[in-house]
């Protein structure tokens, strides 16, 4: 027990300076990028697992957002009803057209998300208005906080992973194997020791309504017995020690080694730090300026599109006049067609007297004519007649004389 208390001590001393991550520092650059995209990862899932507790609230929270936030809230509430539909209404389709049916939730997942990045930008640019709604709408779906949880628990999972180094997280390994197999040993042995002592108990029960004798003969095996498990004690623990040492000592080469390769491996992450500030430097330049390049585009754009509308707005206003006047064309040209179906009535109804008077005039000339004809026979015939009644007259007058 008197040296088994001081090595409990130094391993419980070792491992709390080992094992306790809070005495680090960030002291890298890569490790407050990283830590600070996660928690900005956070705050958007924070803000994410919000929105529909703002779009059920709309019009409370319509004067502290804004009219930009309300119509992007109000667009993202038509495409999530949409989605909701669409999803809804997926397996009462027929399978013909379940590719279309595909392609339209594509299409409608991606305006989603963009129409979730859309909001989350509008809300995050004004730190104070997240704070209002976080105190306003705290109220969160469960599965929502317990991913939020969740990640906030992998957010200082990997801190402390960032913080271990290389070197510290070796040997934290090393110290958990060691103290996981002198576990197993001790384990072992006092396994051992508990089944020969259960062994010699049950013998002693078995044999103790025997005789006496036995009794005594039990007595002396049970200390020979104590004096063989201290004597065996004795001879693991000094082989443990013998072999701890020896582990020891090829634990320390094996450190030296890894101790090389990371001085090795250290002198390359610094030339590839370097190299990656250097391209970082220049993605930044390129960046910088293309950012500038949307800038004016953008600005051309705008301008663009105002002359676009003067011109639009122009033209507007001469369609508007253009149109009052085809209105007032279009009546005018309603009572000259009822003037000019009028006038044409009176023509057609004029031209069928005149066809009439003529049918007339044509019936009443052939009777003239008829009329005519006969009249000048008759007269032809009379003549004829009274011409030859003179004849005859004539001849008798020369046969009487």
């Amino acid at each position: 027990k008197a040296m088994a208390i001081p090595e409990k001590a130094v391993i419980t001393l070792d491992a709390m300076k080992m094992l306790d991550p809070c005495r680090l520092k960030p002291d890298s650059m890569e490790t407050e990028r990283i830590v600070t995209v996660l928690d900005e990862t956070i705050a958007k899932l924070e803000m994410s697992s919000l929105i529909p507790r703002i779009i059920g609230s709309l019009d409370r929270f319509a004067d502290m957002l804004g009219p930009e936030i309300t119509n992007s809230l109000i667009e993202h509430q038509k495409l999530s009803k949409e989605m909701e539909h669409l999803l809804a209404s997926s397996g009462e389709e027929d399978a013909m057209r379940a590719e279309e049916q595909r392609g339209r939730l594509c299409l409608l997942e991606q305006r989603l998300k963009c129409s979730v990045r859309n909001v989350l930008r509008l809300l995050l640019a004004n730190p104070s208005l997240c704070q209002a709604l976080k105190y306003e709408a705290w109220a969160r779906e469960s599965p929502a906080e317990v991913f939020i949880k969740a990640f906030g628990e992998f957010r200082n999972f990997m801190l402390e992973r960032l913080l271990t180094s290389p070197m510290e997280e070796e040997e934290k390994i090393q110290f958990m194997e060691e103290i996981s197999l002198q576990v197993k040993k001790n384990t072992e042995a006092i396994t051992a020791l508990q089944a020969e002592l259960a062994a010699a108990i049950r013998t002693r029960e078995e044999e103790i309504h025997k005789k006496d004798n036995v009794i005594k003969d039990l007595k002396t095996s049970m200390q020979d017995l104590a004096k063989d498990c201290k004597a065996g004690i004795q001879q693991i623990k000094q082989e443990g020690e013998k072999q701890q040492k020896e582990e020891l000592q090829a634990s320390q080469a094996r450190c030296a080694r890894l101790q090389q390769d990371i001085q090795q491996l250290g002198a390359q992450l610094n030339a590839l730090v370097l190299e990656h500030r250097a391209s970082e430097l220049a993605l930044r330049t390129r960046n910088c300026r293309l950012e500038r390049e949307i800038v004016n585009w953008i600005q051309k754009y705008d301008t663009d599109m105002g002359e676009k509308q003067a011109e639009y707005e122009e033209v507007h206003a001469a369609y508007v006049e253009e149109k009052a006047q085809l209105s007032l064309l279009t009546e005018k040209h309603a009572v000259l067609l009822q003037e000019y179906s009028q006038i044409e009535e009176e023509r057609r109804t004029h031209q069928m007297q005149k066809e009439q008077a003529l049918k007339e005039l044509n019936a009443m000339t052939l009777a003239a004519t008829r009329i005519q004809a006969f009249w000048r026979g008759y007269l032809v015939r009379s003549l004829f007649k009274s011409k030859r009644k003179k004849k005859k007259k004539g001849k008798g007058k020369k046969a009487k004389k």
